[in-house]
């Protein structure tokens, strides 16, 4: 378990002003999540494969997938549509953002 004091350096560290009672929760928290990544540091990945980016990356590090446009079935646009609480010629109606 970490100490009261390393709790407190940390809030300090993080900017937090903690109560009493909220660097023992801290310390208790932070402790636990300590514990949980020695557990993890055991784990044998020996046998697991890396896995940089769950897509294919080309050399530029950019991730490479087809973009396909995938139209809906019409009824099932106008039923989404009528749903919506505002719309404005057959197309949803949202707040102007800029």
């Amino acid at each position: 378990m970490i100490s009261k004091e390393q709790t407190q350096h940390i809030a300090k560290l993080a900017r937090l002003g903690l109560s009493e009672k909220e660097i023992e929760k801290m310390q208790k928290e932070l402790s636990s999540i300590l514990d949980y990544v020695e557990k993890l540091k055991k784990v044998d990945v020996s046998n697991t494969k890396e896995a940089l980016h769950i897509l294919p990356v080309n050399l530029d590090g950019e991730a490479q997938r087809k973009d396909i446009a995938r139209s809906q079935e019409e009824k099932t646009t106008k039923k989404l549509i009528d749903l919506a609480p505002q719309k404005k010629e057959g197309y949803l109606q949202v707040k102007e953002v800029f």
